[in-house]
């Protein structure tokens, strides 16, 4: 994902809950809807791509979603994907 690209999505929903950020990103540049999850107490966050017929059930519930998707580490990468799981493409 090219920085222009990720300064460039709109944020379509927001959730904290216990300290756990929940947002769901859309980008018009390349048409992707991704999930972010930060954990505010540890500073660890990890962001991954979602189907859109898929994105508010994977807002509600994603590490659900994380597990199954390509999932990149936001703490390390520090705003470059980095893979951290991936599933079956």
């Amino acid at each position: 994902m090219t920085a222009t690209a990720f300064t460039e999505r709109r944020e379509l929903a927001h959730r904290i809950n216990d300290g756990i950020q929940v947002s769901l990103y859309w980008s018009r540049a390349t048409n992707r809807v991704t999930v972010a999850v930060l954990d505010s107490h540890s500073g660890e966050g990890l962001e991954f791509d979602v189907d859109g017929s898929n994105a508010l059930d994977a807002f509600k519930h994603p590490y659900a979603y994380a597990a199954t998707a390509h999932a990149w580490d936001l703490a390390e990468s520090r705003g470059r994907p980095i893979p951290v799981a991936s599933g079956s493409d």
